[in-house]
């Protein structure tokens, strides 16, 4: 079992033939909406990898709510511990350019209403794998973190979006997923020993007994686990959209450790889902399938 805490959000999407800069509008030719949200993003990607995946998070009482949870609902992923919120379901404002890259503006809606003792009073059973991101209030992070750890579960944390006070809880996560620029704010904000990124991954390794895991785009992942160092490559694509990237490596890294996987091999997976995952537009409908990632891998 895969369990994801986070958020649950409805995309929309602008295609742009180049990003703007501060103060400027830049037209755009199509405009789609997708269900989105790093939490519920990652919840499919566990899914679709073959886990038993379960969302706990929040959605509104509005239009919005249904949308968003769509494909969740289609890909077999457990909703029983979705709330209804007073709040508005969150809301990503996306702008791709034709070159895939994006920039993102988040509204958070209900999903800030996911509040500690909500994750607190989850039942966890022990071995249980425990997903988390930063789209939901921090205090909640830092509940599920400490509450998964006293159930005896495994805990996986995105850094993502990087949060000024968030560096605090990463050594509360058995694992630690960030992309190069996270963790270079996270090494910066918990003063980590080394020049080069890899001396200070091993630093916090070492310093906190923890697994720390960087996404490095088209150049694959790193890992550092105890002394261990694993070095991944990334699948060569030609990408047409990165926005669900991120989330589909994680959620499908989740899925390959809660399936006994050596971490090396979890990794590898993961990373190749990842690249599947920037052929397509969107976050959510870009997310390959198990059996496609068998015949990248193949």
């Amino acid at each position: 079992m895969v369990t994801i805490i986070g958020s649950i959000n409805l995309d929309l999407i602008a295609v742009v033939d180049r990003l703007p800069a501060p103060g400027e509008t830049v037209s755009g030719d199509d405009l789609q909406s997708a269900p989105g949200g790093k939490g519920a993003n990652q919840a499919l990607a566990a899914a679709r990898a073959g886990a038993a995946a379960r969302m706990v998070g929040a959605v509104g009482r509005d239009a919005y709510a249904a949308p968003a949870l769509s494909l969740l609902k289609e890909g077999g992923v457990d909703l029983t511990d979705v709330d209804e919120s007073d709040r508005a379901t969150g809301v990503a404002l996306i702008l791709v350019d034709a070159q895939g890259e994006n920039v993102i503006a988040v509204t958070a809606g209900a999903n800030a209403a996911l509040a500690p003792e909500r994750v607190q009073s989850l039942a966890i059973a022990p071995g249980e794998h425990v997903l988390l991101q930063f789209e939901i209030p921090l205090a909640s992070v830092r509940a599920a973190l400490l509450a998964a750890r006293g159930a005896g579960a495994v805990t996986l944390l995105n850094t993502a979006p990087y949060r000024k006070g968030a560096a605090e809880l990463l050594g509360l996560a058995d694992f630690v997923i960030s992309n190069e620029t996270e963790f270079d704010l996270c090494a910066e904000a918990l003063a980590l020993p080394g020049a080069r990124r890899e001396e200070r991954m091993r630093a916090f390794a070492a310093q906190t007994g923890r697994g720390i895991v960087v996404t490095l785009g088209g150049d694959g992942v790193v890992a550092a686990v105890g002394d261990g160092w694993f070095s991944v490559p990334a699948l060569a694509v030609t990408p047409v959209d990165t926005v669900g990237a991120g989330d589909t490596f994680c959620g499908y890294l989740g899925a390959g450790l809660a399936a006994g996987l050596p971490l090396e091999q979890a990794l590898r997976r993961a990373a190749t889902a990842g690249s599947l995952a920037c052929l397509k537009p969107g976050a959510q409908p870009a997310i390959p399938t198990a059996a496609e990632v068998d015949e990248a891998l193949a």
